[in-house]
């Protein structure tokens, strides 16, 4: 070969190599898992800005949307009801998504009507009542006037909570020795209240109340597959489980698709507010067992019951999938490889499909909801395939934590 061609074949590399190297990197977000969910948040949320304003119109200063009933009319309640905070939560996650003060102007006056709920000791749903509504009004805003409700609400929290047990009673009058001591695994949620109640003051027992309620749930709820019951029955005054039961899932034995979607929250909420690595191993545990479910849809949008018995024909519900799309961006970020790309592109392939005619309601319809077809207490036949409050927060919420998770990529 003559040096003539040695040169020039040179030459062809070198300038390959050159090529190669000036060729612009892939930019981070482009490869991300939640690629392209920027967009599509953005899209959802301005929509969501249009139908929330024209729902709060409706709506007289003191009820709350709630949900659709079978006659097609609008259901609301008052703030006494478990699902109050979500109204004026969601009013908050869209006016941190515009810093339109019209939003702002709305969400302090739906919060203000949770008010009363701070000193509500008749239920376990105080954190899901006050956090979710002065919670994010404080976080937003930076008003502290938003604090002493807070510390209120955590207090009265704790008033439900019995050492014999070891948590917090979620339904029935309290205290009560006469009737057993029932603890359901949604009461994982509340204690996200606690936890800032413990870094708003100097009482630590909010701190320790916390961790007892999350590691007696811990001990019984859950099975060795990660899946958990609904209910827990305990002596009231011996601690002693009584039973492992269900009231809104199909069987007691089965996996209501919500409550593993509240478990999942829960924990990996407990973890991020403690560090402690038993609630990251539970927040795994209920993820793979989710998510490497046979039952799971391709679209990952799960059954109101994952062992329900007319699958592949059973209702799917929406919550759920919003719950756990939400929990699993968090889940994330406290994982390694190949874990992590795992749980963003379930959730990412849950706001998908969320976000798709399938689920995602017109403007206009749907009494300005945002989710279609969720499942509330389907065995009591009430909230059977409609839109839910808390489906619309926790899928704002998923969303705005995708998009906060993409800017970060490109940062």
């Amino acid at each position: 070969m003559s040096p003539t061609v040695l040169m020039n074949r040179s030459t062809l590399f070198l300038a390959l190599a050159l090529l190669v190297g000036c060729q612009p990197e892939t930019a981070p977000e482009a490869t991300h898992p939640l690629a392209g969910l920027d967009t599509l948040a953005a899209a959802s949320l301005e929509q969501a800005v249009a139908q929330y304003r024209a729902m709060d119109e409706t709506l007289p200063d003191t009820l709350f949307p709630r949900t659709i009933n079978p006659d097609g009319t609008l259901r609301t309640n008052t703030s006494e009801w478990w699902t109050s905070g979500f109204f004026p939560g969601s009013l908050w996650y869209l006016y941190e998504f515009t810093g339109n003060d019209d939003l702002k102007t709305r969400a302090l006056a739906r919060t203000a009507a949770v008010e009363p709920e701070s000193r509500n000791a008749s239920d376990h749903d105080i954190g899901f009542k006050v956090y979710n509504s002065f919670g994010n009004a404080l976080r937003l805003t930076g008003d502290t006037t938003n604090i002493p409700v807070l510390l209120t609400a955590a207090q009265t929290l704790t008033t439900r909570f019995d050492p014999a047990v070891g948590a917090i009673r979620s339904w029935g009058a309290h205290p009560d020795t006469t009737s057993p001591y029932l603890v359901i695994i949604d009461n994982m949620m509340n204690l996200e209240l606690l936890f800032w109640a413990t870094r708003h003051s100097s009482d630590s027992s909010y701190y320790h109340l916390a961790l007892a309620h999350a590691d007696t749930t811990l001990a019984n709820h859950f099975r060795p597959d990660g899946s958990s019951y609904h209910v827990l029955e305990y002596d009231p005054l011996t601690g002693a489980v009584l039973k492992k039961r269900t009231a809104q899932g199909y069987a007691d034995s089965s996996s209501w698709a919500r409550g593993q979607a509240w478990g999942l929250y829960g924990y990996t909420m407990t973890y991020r507010e403690t560090g402690l690595a038993r609630y990251l191993d539970q927040a795994n545990a209920i993820a793979q067992f989710l998510l490497n479910h046979p039952d799971l849809p391709e679209d990952k949008v799960p059954y109101w019951d994952l062992n329900a018995p007319d699958i592949p024909d059973a209702l799917r519900d929406a919550s759920a999938a919003a719950i756990t799309a939400s929990a699993l961006l968090e889940l994330s970020g406290f994982v390694d490889e190949p874990q992590r790309t795992f749980y963003l592109d379930n959730a990412a392939t849950m706001l998908r499909t969320l976000s798709t005619s399938a689920y995602r309601a017109v403007p206009g319809t749907n009494h300005n909801f945002l989710l279609q077809h969720g499942v509330g207490h389907l065995p009591a036949d009430s909230e059977v395939d409609v839109p839910l409050s808390y489906a619309d927060y926790y899928y704002i919420e998923g969303l705005l934590r995708a998009r906060e998770m993409l800017a970060d990529a490109t940062q």
